[in-house]
């Protein structure tokens, strides 16, 4: 097995300044006690190459239990990946064991989600930690399906195992708080600043190891602008077909970490490139084969790009308009599958939002409370196309209000609603409440809104589309 080529800080840029206070109390108490301590993955690769990580994993030869023993601000998690959470107020430091065999490593946290959304996304998380299961070391640490997927694996090693255990190079640097070194077994080091996203072992056997890592690798690659290595992207080609085979609440943690961390556009360029999309969201892929360069396209685009600009500017997110903006062509589609005089009737458009969630859901784990928020946007917007007098200013104390106004202006930027009416309720908002009773009221009366904005449309228009897809 090769050994570590360790790169002595006078060789690196990572200074301690841009690490976390806290990740630095971590790796110092381990090492005062007699443990090694390294920061690990995507926090060293992010330093080096100037970025700011939005989180600090640690690795260590500490068993958890001796890792609990050292922290009283820590929790065990983790049945298939046992792990020490070590809490500083809102930030955690994740804890792990150096491990003898592969397994999925850390992920990068959110952006922060929409309050709205209640505690934000049902993330799966692993279980907490069973005092009462069996030994980790035993004949099950390390379990395997027919695919070559692995199911669990807490069978410990040291440093030198814990490396290959890793998908990427480029997320297998180790940086020790002894010397301040880095310690590189697989060429990461020249992969990072080369930006080049190279799988670690066979590629085949990796995927087939852990598919999600399909999903890694077009989120790294949009995320950091790197370049896939060719043999890595040719086994992706090969077997993205696996993806059906990974657990739908893993692809759920996924898709928020491809959608919602400020990389949405390049994300979804990138899992169209690589042949993923279908694997990940088979309708939303399938609308668009048939659809090529429609207006949906356009405004998921839009709406993906709005979201990136939130996420740099530190706003919140919600899961819901994502998964409106990803949805919005399947339901479309079947809203206009049926009769016209049916496309605005609530019940269509509940049955279509139903239809749509639970097809998604056959794939992606999508949890109730972010579906029934796609209902209740989808059913607001005839109520907002078509405001009936002063009914209308009850609109705006609905919880889901500003997602379906924000799903308005994107309809109407597209012509896929009424610009007035988009306007007359930005204008709604932003007046006094006297001015919204006299606008509400000239409404009822059938007479032109404040500053001649013409009434909205009466007619029947389109859900989902509201024009032809092509």
């Amino acid at each position: 097995m090769p050994l570590a080529r360790i790169v002595p800080r006078s060789e690196h840029t990572i200074s301690r300044s841009h690490i976390s206070p806290n990740a630095l109390r971590v790796l110092y108490r381990l090492k005062e006690a007699g443990f090694q301590g390294f920061l690990v993955g995507g926090c060293v690769r992010d330093l080096l190459i100037g970025l700011t990580p939005k989180d600090f994993d640690v690795a260590t030869n500490a068993l958890p239990e001796e890792v609990r023993r050292l922290f009283r601000n820590c929790r065990l998690i983790g049945r298939r990946f046992r792990l020490a959470h070590v809490f500083f107020g809102n930030e955690i430091i994740e804890v792990a064991t150096f491990r003898a065999a592969s397994e999925p490593p850390g992920e990068e946290p959110l952006a922060d989600l929409d309050p709205e959304e209640g505690e934000g996304p049902e993330i799966s998380e692993p279980d907490e930690f069973d005092a009462d299961l069996a030994d980790t070391q035993g004949e099950d640490a390390h379990v395997l399906d027919e695919h070559g997927r692995i199911l669990r694996d807490n069978a410990y090693g040291t440093i030198d195992d814990d490396v290959w255990r890793r998908d990427f190079t480029a997320n297998a640097l180790y940086y020790s708080i002894a010397d301040f070194s880095i310690w590189d077994y697989v060429g990461g080091l020249e992969d990072v600043l080369a930006r080049r996203l190279r799988i670690i072992g066979d590629p085949e056997t990796r995927l087939r190891e852990d598919p999600v890592r399909m999903l890694r690798a077009a989120r790294f690659a949009a995320k950091l602008d790197f370049t896939i290595d060719p043999p890595v992207e040719a086994a992706i080609r090969e077997f993205s077909g696996l993806l059906a085979s990974a657990p739908p609440a893993r692809l759920f943690d996924e898709t928020l970490k491809l959608f919602l961390a400020g990389n949405g556009v390049s994300s979804f360029a990138s899992l169209r490139r690589l042949g993923l999309l279908e694997g990940l969201l088979p309708t939303v892929a399938a609308y668009f084969r048939r659809h090529p360069g429609s207006l949906v396209e356009q405004l998921l685009l839009r709406g993906l790009e709005n979201t990136d600009a939130r996420v740099r500017d530190g706003k919140s997110v919600t899961p819901t308009f994502l998964f409106a903006l990803l949805l919005y062509g399947p339901i479309a589609q079947a809203i206009e599958a049926l009769p016209p005089n049916l496309w605005h009737e609530a019940g269509a458009i509940l049955d279509a939002c139903d239809d749509a969630a639970r097809e998604l859901s056959a794939r992606v784990a999508l949890p109730r409370r972010f579906s029934l928020g796609v209902r209740e946007m989808f059913a607001l917007q005839p109520r907002l196309e078509q405001p009936r007098g002063r009914r209308a200013l009850r609109l705006l104390e609905h919880p889901r209000f500003r997602a379906a106004y924000d799903l308005l202006l994107l309809r109407a930027e597209f012509e896929l609603a009424s610009p007035e009416i988009a306007v007359w309720w930005t204008r709604l908002q932003n007046a006094s409440p006297d001015e919204r009773g006299r606008m509400a009221d000239e409404l009822a009366g059938g007479g032109a809104r404040a500053g001649g904005a013409p009434r909205g449309p009466r007619r029947r228009r389109r859900r989902g589309g509201a024009k032809p897809a092509a």
